[in-house]
C-alpha cells in the first residue's frame, strides 16, 4: 500500500496517516496480521516526524484498527469492531453531513445512494 502524504492539506499530517491506513484496511489492501512498517522507517519514508507517525499508530491502536506489540510492531488487527466510542463519533458525523446535505437540497435518496457508493467504494470496489 502507497502511502501519500499531502503537505497542502488542511487536515493534519497524524489524520491523514491514520485515515489513509483505515482506508487501506477497508480496501484490504492491508490484511489482518500484516505488519506495517516500524515507526521511523515509515517517518523517514514519508519525509515526515517520528512523533507523527508514533501518534497516528497510538491512535490507530488505541481504535482497535492495529495492534502494537514490543516485540513485532505494529500490525493490522485481526478482528477490528465497533464500540461506543466509535458508533458515538460516526453518529455525529453522519448527523453533520446529513444536515449538510439537507441545507443544500439533496434528496434522502441522492444522500442514502451516495453513502452507498462510498460504502462499496470503501470495500475496493469503484465508483
Amino acid at each position: 500500500m502507497i502511502i501519500e502524504i499531502n503537505t497542502q492539506s488542511s487536515t493534519t499530517i497524524c489524520d491523514q496517516l491514520r485515515e489513509q491506513i483505515i482506508l487501506g484496511i477497508a480496501a484490504k489492501k492491508l490484511t489482518p496480521n500484516e505488519p506495517l512498517p516500524s515507526v521511523r522507517s515509515l517517518a523517514a519514508d514519508l519525509g515526515i516526524n517520528y512523533h507523527t507517525v508514533n501518534k497516528a499508530y497510538s491512535i490507530l491502536c488505541d481504535e482497535g484498527y492495529i495492534v502494537i506489540d514490543r516485540r513485532k510492531g505494529a500490525i493490522v488487527a485481526q478482528n477490528v469492531s465497533g464500540n461506543e466510542n466509535f458508533i458515538t463519533r460516526i453518529s455525529n458525523t453522519l448527523l453533520l453531513a446529513a444536515a449538510e446535505c439537507v441545507c443544500r437540497g439533496m434528496s434522502e435518496d441522492e444522500y442514502i445512494a451516495l453513502c452507498s457508493d462510498y460504502y462499496k467504494k470503501s470495500k475496493g470496489g469503484t465508483l
